[in-house]
């Protein structure tokens, strides 16, 4: 279950959600001039919670012992995350090839008006990241809708480096396509969880069981072989950073070749194997290192035939879902999101493809 807060993070959350209530004027004086880059302005909301955050000691979790890294990533999530009532969440164990992973089921319906399941991976660059920095994203999909969710807790580099994490991800697909035979099932995740989640789609495309019914992808990383335009545009400032993204790939991936592969940077699978993909919406956050590959991965879907929406939400930051007790923008995003997940999984819940193993 969810770890509890320490007096430290009471304190700090309850001074940043004062602060997110303040007028936007109040909140300007704070933050200071607008932000304009490539067209889009930042919101003044988030560029006052960005200053409050640059100006704390040790804000770069990458130059911390491991360790502390990931005990600091869970911290955000617990200042930061909103407080979202769910009926039900519950701790078990998903078995997968290396022998099972911690998981989290949270459910806000009983089963016979559950309408579809979504299978959710956190982010965190395949490195740090657990169910508790998912926990609030994952209670705010599961009580704004009518779909269970199952949070996994998958395999984390350098100690278990790629595929592990994407086997696990697949697994967990696995394991979750048997248990709910015939229900509709999404696979959603932000940053590396959308990654893995591309992943999930990209290595069930022919097998018999057949790929999710929809994907939910969160500013997700989609090409590791090489850096977008946005990289310079937002190396560092908006909080996830350039160095944070080469930290991330230098624990994840074994090899500089292994960003070559589709499963690691799905942006270079084959057009032929991309055209099977199941229908997607990918949200992309403006001011973000991974923008442009996330558009690009969109329009890549677009272009063979894959029914796919893309949300742009100009003016925030990286990882705007984990945010959702600050403000009310990130709330406002996320929810629009999670209206694309259920009318998708609504849709092709109606017209299934006919053999969707067919190559």
């Amino acid at each position: 279950m969810p770890g509890t807060p320490t007096l430290s993070e009471r304190i700090t959350r309850s001074v940043i959600r004062t602060l997110g209530s303040l007028p936007e004027g109040m909140q300007r004086a704070i933050a200071g001039k607008p932000v304009v880059v490539d067209g889009q302005q930042l919101y003044t909301e988030v560029q006052m919670a960005l200053r409050l955050l640059n100006a704390l000691p040790d804000s770069d979790f990458s130059t911390l012992p491991l360790p502390k890294a990931r005990e600091q990533i869970d911290a955000e999530a617990r200042i930061f995350g909103g407080s979202h009532s769910v009926a039900e969440v519950a701790d078990f164990t998903i078995p997968t090839r290396g022998g099972g992973v911690a998981a989290r089921r949270y459910s806000n319906v009983p089963a016979h008006q559950r309408t579809g399941t979504v299978l959710y991976f956190h982010g965190g660059g395949w490195v740090v990241g657990s169910l508790d920095s998912a926990d609030s994203v994952c209670r705010f999909i599961a009580a704004n809708s009518t779909l269970e969710v199952i949070s996994v807790d998958y395999r984390l580099a350098p100690e278990h480096p790629f595929p592990a994490g994407a086997e696990d991800a697949i697994d967990a697909y696995f394991w979750l396509r048997e248990e709910r035979d015939g229900e509709p099932i999404a696979v959603a995740g932000d940053s590396a969880g959308g990654n893995l989640s591309a992943v999930v789609c990209l290595a069930t495309a022919d097998d018999p069981l057949g790929p999710p019914d929809f994907q939910l992808l969160f500013f997700p990383v989609t090409d590791l072989s090489e850096k977008s335009g946005s990289y310079a545009l937002f190396a560092e400032g908006y909080f996830l950073t350039e160095a944070q993204m080469d930290w991330y790939r230098e624990h994840y991936l074994p090899s500089p070749d292994d960003a070559l592969n589709p499963l690691a940077s799905p942006l270079l699978a084959e057009q032929s194997l991309l055209s099977k993909m199941p229908p997607a919406h990918v949200a992309v956050s403006g001011f973000d290192v991974l923008r442009d590959e996330g558009v690009a991965y969109a329009k890549r879907l677009q272009g063979a035939g894959v029914p796919t929406t893309l949300q742009l939400v100009e003016g925030h930051i990286h990882a705007f879902v984990n945010a959702t007790g600050v403000g009310k923008l990130s709330a406002k995003a996320l929810a629009e999101s999670v209206r694309f997940l259920e009318q998708g999984l609504r849709a092709n819940a109606a017209s299934p493809p006919e053999n969707p193993a067919t190559p």
